[in-house]
């Protein structure tokens, strides 16, 4: 097994005016770098022209939520203009939905861990080809509570793996590399206190569980195959539970083992739709799951105003 360690033999390439690392010195040689799934190129996008600005980057996993999220930010930040959609830098792939308002770029990871990763590689490519400096980037979604309301909102102390190790492990040339999950502990606690300013609605700070899908893996009951009973999942949870675990999901621990390892300070905020500790089936009106997860898209705007404000 590969320790974290072993990857400081990685030569880390980066321009001098810019923070995002990236551990690939194949880069450096490379005349042309076509981002595939964004449908970009830097030998046909002028990438520090359109992204050099960018201070803030929000990714989701619904291309519909992270238009919606785009249009709020716009509003909050008074860059809304009657009439005038917002549009998709990544129009030419149906993989990702890519939309920018002032410093802030929005984009949609779909789901689960390989289509995130997919997406943030590039993502990574895409700041560091525009020479940005000091990003801030957050992971705005949904989740499945432990021991919480719905409509409670996590924001994540530790992205930790479906056995409670505080890790992420990446099968490279068929060997397991194992890269730390850490998040910036400042990002949290200044988002935590955005909730406080806010007051709107209960927000906890926990470790977030990722796994590997959204039945067996989170220990559902109701998917197609399920070869455990009802007091297993209930004792697996309440072990989450005392594992300082509030809530599940499938994206954050990539998200923050790619995060960290580039040197892009980083958060995780979902909201929870139900607890996992009274059900498996998601069956709240629409309208309620709807407000529920704007409570996120909320909490990250006031932060990033908050932010701007500031500067």
């Amino acid at each position: 097994m590969a320790a974290v360690g072993a990857e400081t033999e990685e030569v880390e390439n980066h321009h001098d005016d810019c923070c995002i690392q990236v551990l690939n010195p194949n880069l450096a040689t490379m005349k042309e770098d076509v981002l595939y799934h964004f449908s970009l190129s830097t030998s046909t996008h002028d990438f520090p022209a359109m992204f050099g600005d960018v201070k803030f980057v929000c990714v989701g996993g619904s291309p519909t939520r992270i238009k919606a999220f785009t249009s709020y930010v716009a509003q909050e930040l008074g860059l809304e203009r009657p009439g005038v959609d917002h549009p998709n830098i990544c129009a030419g792939t149906d993989r990702y939905a890519m939309y920018k308002v002032g410093p802030v770029l929005c984009v949609s990871h779909g789901m689960g861990i390989p289509s995130i990763a997919i997406m943030l590689h590039e993502l990574i490519k895409l700041l560091y080809h525009a020479r940005c400096s000091n990003v801030t980037i957050i992971r705005i979604g949904t989740s499945g509570g432990i021991g919480l309301e719905p409509g409670s909102v996590v924001i994540t102390q530790q992205a930790v793996d479906a056995c409670f190790k505080p890790e992420f492990e990446q099968i490279v040339l068929g060997k397991r590399i194992i890269r730390s999950t850490h998040l910036d502990d400042q990002l949290a606690q200044e988002l935590t206190r955005c909730s406080k300013e806010l007051d709107e609605f209960p927000t906890v700070v926990g470790n977030t569980m990722c796994t590997l899908d959204f039945y067996e893996g989170q220990g559902r009951l109701d998917g197609a195959v399920c070869t455990y009973t009802e007091k297993d999942k209930q004792e697996y949870l309440r072990a989450a539970y005392a594992a300082g675990i509030r809530n599940i999901e499938m994206e954050c621990s990539v998200f923050a083992a790619l995060c960290s390892a580039c040197g892009l300070r980083a958060a995780v905020v979902c909201v929870t739709l139900l607890n996992r500790l009274d059900g498996d089936q998601i069956n709240s009106p629409h309208e309620v799951l709807k407000e529920y997860q704007q409570r996120p898209q909320i909490l990250v705007g006031y932060f990033i105003k908050k932010c701007l404000r500031k500067a």
